[in-house]
């Protein structure tokens, strides 16, 4: 089971990106913040409503120094595939990650055994490979580019600013918070 603080689960596997099929590890974007984004397949409904919100924010999530690699149970073929023929996923530069026997997607805990297809759900990873936040949806429930990048906002914030912690809704220039000590016993 996945949870908080945990190192990881390595993995190297092909991806779609730069138009070629290429291997690429965990290891390969360790000194950079890394947003896992499972989905459940390509050529489906609320999948390229996602990937086209994450390739429209693209530069802002590499400006926070920050890497994206989109992972579903496709082939590499199939990414390309479905880049060649969709203008949504067309604008996606960010590694596309092929797992079609699931290792990936059982190492993170989205894959849905009986579907054969993955959960939503985005993990925020460390510059040291550890897990700092997660989120699993339903896949009717789409999710939020904006929220993501507020989320990769705060961890990275929390990181550089030891012993402070942000709010409910906390976004970059609000207060944030240093707990007592004194007022934790109190709590």
């Amino acid at each position: 089971m996945i949870s908080i603080n945990q190192q990881a689960p390595e993995f190297e596997e092909d991806a779609f990106i730069d138009e070629k099929i290429k291997k690429i590890k965990l290891r390969d974007f360790k000194g950079r913040w890394l947003v896992l984004f499972f989905y459940p397949a390509d050529f489906t409904f609320v999948c390229p409503t996602e990937l086209g919100s994450l390739a429209d924010n693209y530069e802002k999530i590499k400006d926070l120094g920050a890497e994206i690699i989109s992972v579903s149970k496709d082939t590499a073929f199939v990414h390309k595939a479905w880049k060649d023929a969709s203008e949504t996923i067309k604008k996606i530069r960010f590694p596309m990650l092929a797992d079609p026997t699931g290792r990936v997607c059982r190492a993170y805990g989205t894959l849905i055994e009986d579907d054969g297809i993955s959960t939503r759900a985005t993990f925020i990873i460390n510059p040291e490979g550890i897990i700092k936040a997660f989120e699993f949806h339903d896949n009717s429930i789409g999710r939020s580019s904006e929220e993501l990048i507020r989320k990769l906002q705060a961890a990275k914030f929390v990181s550089d600013n030891k012993g402070n912690v942000c709010p409910m809704n906390w976004k970059p220039g609000m207060k944030t918070i240093t707990p007592s000590t004194e007022l934790i016993g109190k709590i």
